[in-house]
């Protein structure tokens, strides 16, 4: 709180916390002036808030006061900056300020507000707005956080101790200013006692000598930082550290054995391998790489030995028609040697190694691995293009003989001489068909052909120029109708098939003068086409042939005419094609491509509708009244408000009428009383019916008095005939082999309804064609 007090002196100035000037009042009193200094208007305490507040009241900051509050209630106290109205909130009337919510200073560590008395009744500021600060004090509410949540590390093996392994660093978000939140301590949980680790620094380093790689190679420390200075209370957080020995050269190669005994068969090729022997070496890496060499023996002028790269062996060669067994003294040593590790003893070994050579027949042995020849593509037929060597490596020396394997030269191409292995040319070479011919030589024995061996010859064919340039594509080139002369329209490049050793040259030309267009030639292998003139018209002219010449400048000069269509379009303003020649007969005709667009469209609409209409008509079909022919319910039934209902169809079964002679008993009529009380008997068909109009009418007089038959007021409509009919059936499924043993003249007392029937039965019985 600060103390403001008058001061009475002769000159004075000062200057207040906030910058400005203190304001005096002159006044003259007598001969003295007296100076008034303005006191200062507000009043508070230092603000200062502890975060992460957890009471269940608005946390009290502070009070505001203004002394021209003069406690009648008439001051109004304004609250504005940062928060203000949210996080912290002021009693107009007290001036009281509180916190209405929980801070975290890691958020935001201090507020900047405002405050400013106003008179409620005029409405006017007792004073200028005031600028205070609300700080937020800190609490360890923030463990420590390492900056990585895994550290890799690697130091090599055999290190002193104090050797830096790695530094981890940790932070804690707590005020490293106020108190000891962010004080933090680093200590080791694992990875005792070969390592330590600074407690300030986070630096781990060795603690413990002699840590060898061959025996354990790696490690995982555990590193914690805790804060408030490592005592008790403090947050902690833990990292891990996965250190890697890495290797030193401190262990030297040794033999497995003290001597090696190798054996082989001559058959092998001069300087093929013999057999391996290996040193081992507990290091890795260069640190294990070996050198093998033959320091003494008989057999030092004929063996060799190399190390394998991939597996650090020792690979023994051999000529085995020199001599049968060999022994030599193989010394292996490491290539890169550590001389601070020098006195774990000499990094080398030594072993003896017998070689002995089985005697077989070996095949002929070629002078080299592979031969390789050049040939031009123009070389004439007969021409040598080199000689394949080979001998026989046995005592014996048998004549050697050549051939080609047919299988690797499909075409014949080449032959060999048999005796002395020359190859020549049988047919001319194209160096653009096939730049390289790969072929096979056999050698084999005169005396002995199944002792074969092959070689692999490549004949590589030289460029000659002998073709001539071409366009390097195919060119979609068009001018516009409103082009101007000397305006360029394609620019065009070729290529050859040729393969000059300098690099390929082109000259482009016209073949002859063209008045419309001219060619330009960028002396870069590339050319312009350019207008002679301008204004074209495509319906005079749509398409242009413009014959362009290609030369190349190799020895012999080719060359080639490419011809280049032009097609004379419509453009815009700007040059952009708007439409061609296809186009332009769509215009004559007065038709654009939106209105062919137009007129497909309402031709698929048209076909919509119709699929439509089609579709819904079908739907709307009623199902037929009888839908299988096999179904045994031939009659169709339409009641009126009157009968029994539905189970009145259980007398219209057909059976009734395939088989009338069967007496249907025991049914009543459900509707009506008999009339009778005895059961009524369905007389048989009247055969002497001989019109089935007769026949009908019988049956339904029978119908009409016989109790067991349908209500009154239904429809019974029966189609069948066969048995007791008498037509009886009119399939032909039935009749006889020959038609011609029946007679139909019956059909024409049927009546009309059979009147078509009978025409074709019985014009077909008098010879009439049916």
């Amino acid at each position: 709180k600060l103390t403001w007090t008058c001061l009475r002196l002769e000159v004075i100035l000062l200057e207040r916390s906030d910058g400005n000037l203190f304001h005096w009042n002159h006044l003259m009193k007598g001969d003295k002036l007296v100076l008034h200094r303005s006191k200062r208007d507000w009043m508070w305490r230092q603000f200062f808030l502890s975060e992460e507040y957890t009471g269940s009241n608005y946390q009290y900051v502070g009070k505001l006061r203004s002394d021209k509050d003069r406690g009648d209630g008439t001051a109004r106290y304004v609250l504005s900056g940062e928060g203000a109205g949210t996080i912290f909130r002021i009693d107009e009337k007290s001036g009281d300020l509180h916190a209405t919510q929980r801070l975290d200073r890691e958020e935001k560590a201090s507020y900047t507000l405002q405050a400013q008395a106003f008179n409620k009744i005029t409405g006017l500021p007792l004073e200028p707005a005031t600028e205070f600060i609300v700080k937020i004090h800190d609490i360890n509410d923030n463990e420590p956080k390492f900056t990585k949540a895994v550290y890799t590390a690697s130091v090599p093996e055999m290190s002193d101790i104090g050797t830096f392994v790695i530094e981890v660093n940790a932070t804690d978000a707590d005020d490293a200013t106020y108190g000891n939140s962010a004080k933090l301590v680093y200590s080791i949980l694992q990875g005792q006692p070969y390592f330590s680790v600074e407690p300030e620094t986070g630096i781990v380093r060795i603690a413990l000598s002699n840590m060898d790689r061959e025996v354990r190679k790696e490690y995982q420390v555990v590193i914690q930082a805790k804060d408030m200075a490592g005592q008790m209370g403090g947050l902690s957080g833990t990292t891990m550290v996965n250190v890697t020995l890495t290797d030193v050269n401190d262990s030297p190669p040794r033999f497995a054995y003290s001597s090696y005994h190798l054996s082989t068969y001559e058959s092998a090729e001069i300087g093929s391998t013999v057999g391996r022997i290996k040193a081992n070496d507990g290091d890795e890496g260069e640190n294990a790489e070996m050198k093998y060499r033959i320091v003494d023996g008989d057999g030092k002028e004929y063996l060799d030995i190399i190390t394998d790269e991939t597996t650090q062996e020792g690979v023994m060669k051999l000529d085995y028609e020199s001599k049968r067994v060999y022994t030599v003294k193989v010394e292996v040593t490491n290539t890169h040697q550590d001389p601070s590790f020098s006195d774990l003893g000499p990094f080398l070994d030594t072993a003896i190694v017998k070689v002995t050579a089985k005697d077989v027949d070996e095949p002929p042995v070629f002078s080299r691995p592979q031969y390789v020849f050049e040939v031009n593509e123009d070389t004439p037929k007969g021409i040598a293009v080199g000689t394949i060597t080979a001998w026989d490596p046995d005592a014996t020396h048998y004549p050697i003989q050549y051939a080609i394997d047919q299988h690797t030269d499909p075409e014949r191409l080449y032959h060999i001489d048999p005796k002395n292995g020359s190859i020549t040319i049988l047919k001319s070479l194209d160096r653009e068909v096939s730049k390289w011919h790969n072929i096979s030589v056999l050698a084999s024995e005169i005396n002995n052909p199944h002792q074969r061996s092959r070689v692999p010859v490549l004949i590589k064919v030289l460029d000659v120029n002998d073709n001539a340039p071409e366009f390097a594509m195919i060119y979609e080139t068009f001018v516009c109708e409103n082009v101007k002369a000397g305006q360029l329209i394609q620019t065009i490049s070729a290529i050859d098939t040729d393969d000059p050793l300098v690099g390929h040259k082109f000259v482009f030309t016209l073949s002859s003068m063209n008045p419309n267009f001219t060619i330009f030639d960028n002396e870069d292998n590339t050319a312009r086409i350019l207008t002679r003139r301008s204004g074209f018209n495509r319906r005079e002219m749509s398409v242009y042939y413009l014959p362009v010449v290609i030369s190349d400048s190799d020895y012999p000069i080719q060359s080639s005419t490419s011809t280049l269509t032009i097609r004379v379009c419509s453009c815009d303003a700007t040059g952009n094609m708007r439409s061609c020649s296809v186009d332009a007969l769509l215009l004559s005709a007065g038709l654009s491509t939106g209105a062919l667009v137009a007129i497909l469209l309402c031709i698929l609409i048209l076909l919509m509708i119709v699929v439509l209409f089609s579709a819904l008509k079908k739907q709307r079909r009623k199902e037929p009244l009888i839908i299988s022919k096999e179904d045994v319910r031939d009659n169709v039934v339409s009641y009126n408000d009157e009968g029994g209902g539905e189970e009145d169809t259980q007398a219209f079964d057909i059976g009734t009428l395939r088989h009338p002679e069967v007496i249907e008993s025991n049914k009543l009529r459900r509707d009506i009383i008999p009339e009778m009380l005895f059961p009524y008997h369905r007389p048989s068909p009247m055969k002497e019916c001989a019109d089935v109009r007769d026949f009908i009418i019988s049956r339904l007089q029978e119908n009409d008095t016989d109790p067991f038959t349908p209500p009154y007021d239904s429809l019974a409509t029966y189609a069948y005939e066969g048995n007791g009919s008498i037509a009886e059936s009119l399939s032909s499924l039935e009749s006889s082999v020959t038609e011609g043993d029946h007679e139909y003249d019956y059909l024409s007392n049927w009546g009309p309804q059979f009147k078509k029937l009978a025409d074709m039965y019985i014009g077909k019985d008098t010879g009439v064609a049916n």
